[in-house]
């Protein structure tokens, strides 16, 4: 096992240059060249480069002719729509910084984030959206002007900036450099306030200049094409934002996660950036199906050899008879899961959580190789990854070219590079914490084989010491746990405790499904709190998800609670991380009962 790897970068940072010269190449290089897509009246449109870099300069005249300045912070408040690429590279344009803010934030959110960032201006989507932030306005002293995407607010602008000259845009676009702020990025944040991420030009451009350097067969300029539905707040989002400019690959928008598998269909991407639970949902709600058709025998063979098949790649290849049995199942099962993807991607980035390596397996045995990666707001997303032609499934790959991961002494990961941010906004003491002679520690904990690929075993602040003294990171059977269909979140807990117990709730999407398969009436949870044949299907998550761990580290029992863990009742970030301080406060009954004898 080693402690430290590093890589030597393969894309270099220009000298004077900065994100908004992406969309400039783009658009000299290749005017007629497709960078989007955008949906008018139910279909894609495809935009070219020139078209867009023009949209882009009449937004940032606007704002230069509504008086924002270099170094100043513009909020963008709305659901991941082409419009919030659009000003993105148009507060570039103007030599000002972007503060992303997520369309569901609470009015005391909004009123910190725009607040402490000292915004002067911000757009909103909708007219929720607009009236949370006047809820705030009085607060916010610096905030200037407001603008809403909804009520032709882009329209406002172009025409507010319509004297505005050329030159001035030029010249404004050139005022930052590198290593000037391009946006503040402010932290989900599972306990206290976010602090505000200092992301800077080079720390985007490094990144994914090294990345798509490192995957060119995924990213061919004029023929490769993404389908963004994660939030454009979340910096997993801007950065395949960035790396479809910095690649001159195509980019499309989805608002609503409920309608990606009909944009999938529709678009037809080549490659798709999610989560886990997004590729847990595909493959649950595959699996369901084929139980409803009477099918689901013939779905779990096909599952069995898909995994199979993978595992047999990494030790020479399969065998005749294995073969044989794949070419039967890709006709009969996988090109139809291919198909529900788009039917072009070969491959998926996954990040934000541990993917799980029976999944990643079952991909990649179907021809859809799910790449997963690991990063934080603080490294601008990506700073370890599953190269295409190099993965290791069950790690999070290796460092990002041109930097360096460090394995501590009590175990934390910590990394070095210029992807890495510069400090937290107007938070000195966060900063000197977190960065140690320009080594970044991430919270979490993990181990690098001799490759120098990284796994992620837990959160450091997260480990449980049970009374026998065992440490336990909750993270690894939390997520076997939860890649069952009818688990909706689950939160392990034992701290101090004689042995590991859990939290469950229910997914209630699946529920449905899972009481037609089983031939049960219609029923609320709180009806079903107590029923003998769902507890048992829940046990049988949690005994999936302790073959994971040692019988120290096992789930002895398990609370089902009658709820769910949501952004909306404040048990979940914006980015779905478990805010486990407020569970642990409100749920203290329960976990007590739960050690009660």
């Amino acid at each position: 096992m080693l402690d430290e790897f590093s890589l030597p970068a393969l894309y270099q940072v220009p000298s004077g240059g900065n994100l908004s010269d992406l969309v400039h190449q783009n658009a000299e290089r290749s005017p007629a060249g497709v960078v989007l897509a955008k949906k008018v009246d139910g279909r894609w449109q495809d935009v070219t480069a020139a078209a867009f870099l023009a949209e882009v300069h009449q937004a940032a005249k606007g704002l230069v002719a509504a008086g924002v300045r270099p170094g100043d912070r513009v909020a963008v408040m709305s659901r991941t729509r082409w419009e919030w690429t659009l000003l993105d590279f148009a507060i570039w344009c103007a030599g000002a910084i972007t503060v992303p803010v997520y369309e569901t934030s609470s009015a005391e959110q909004v009123q910190w984030i725009l607040g402490d960032s000292g915004a002067v201006a911000v757009v909103t989507e909708t007219d929720g959206h607009a009236a949370v932030v006047e809820s705030v306005r009085e607060q916010l002293p610096e905030l200037r002007h407001t603008w809403q995407i909804e009520r032709d607010g882009l329209a406002e602008l172009a025409e507010l900036g319509a004297d505005v000259a050329d030159a001035t845009i030029a010249e404004r676009r050139r005022e930052p450099g590198p290593d000037s702020l391009a946006s503040i990025v402010y932290t989900s944040g599972t306990t206290g306030r976010p602090k505000g991420c200092q992301l800077t030009h080079r720390n985007f451009m490094h990144e994914l200049g090294n990345v798509t350097t490192r995957m060119p067969e995924l990213f061919v300029p004029g023929q490769s094409s993404t389908l963004l539905f994660l939030p454009l707040a979340h910096v997993l989002g801007r950065i395949a934002e960035v790396a479809t400019f910095i690649s001159a690959t195509k980019l499309g928008h989805v608002s609503d996660i409920k309608d990606v598998t009909a944009e999938l269909a529709s678009f037809r991407p080549t490659l798709i950036l999610g989560v886990p639970r997004v590729f847990e949902k595909v493959f649950n709600t595959a699996r369901a199906k084929a139980q409803s058709e009477g099918k689901g025998k013939i779905f779990d063979q096909a599952t069995d050899v898909a995994i199979a098949y993978s595992r047999a790649l990494e030790v020479g290849g399969a065998g005749l008879l294995l073969r044989l049995k794949h070419k039967v199942f890709d006709k009969l099962v996988y090109s139809k899961l291919r198909a529900a993807l788009g039917g072009r991607a070969t491959h998926a980035i996954s990040g934000g959580a541990p993917l799980g390596e029976r999944l990643g397996h079952f991909y990649r045995g179907i021809g859809f190789t799910v790449l997963e990666g690991y990063g934080l707001t603080e490294t601008a997303g990506a700073t370890a990854f599953n190269p295409h032609d190099k993965q290791k499934i069950g790690t999070v790959g290796q460092p990002l070219p041109g930097s360096a991961v460090r394995i501590a002494e009590d175990g934390e990961v910590c990394f070095k590079g210029p992807q890495v941010f510069t400090g937290y906004w107007n938070n000195p003491t966060a900063t000197a914490e977190a960065l140690q002679d320009g080594w970044f520690a991430t919270g979490d904990l993990g181990s690098l084989d001799s490759d120098g690929f990284l796994t992620i075993t837990g959160r450091k602040k997260e480990i449980i010491i049970t009374a026998g003294g065992k440490n336990v990171a909750p993270a690894v059977i939390e997520d076997r746990i939860r890649a069952h269909p009818l688990v909706g979140e689950v939160m392990v807990v034992g701290d101090r405790k004689p042995f590991i117990a859990c939290l469950i709730t229910v997914d209630q999407e699946f529920l449905p499904k899972w009481l037609e398969l089983n031939h049960r009436p219609a029923a609320t949870l709180a009806e079903l709190r107590e029923d003998p044949q769902l507890l048992a299907a829940l046990q049988e998550a949690v005994d999936e998800g302790n073959k994971a761990v040692s019988h120290a580290e096992a789930v002895k029992k398990f609370k089902l609670l009658d709820t769910v863990f949501s952004e909306e009742n404040g048990y979940l970030t914006p980015s779905l991380k478990l805010k486990r301080n407020v569970v642990l406060k409100d749920y203290a009954a329960e976990i007590e009962a739960l050690y009660r004898k």
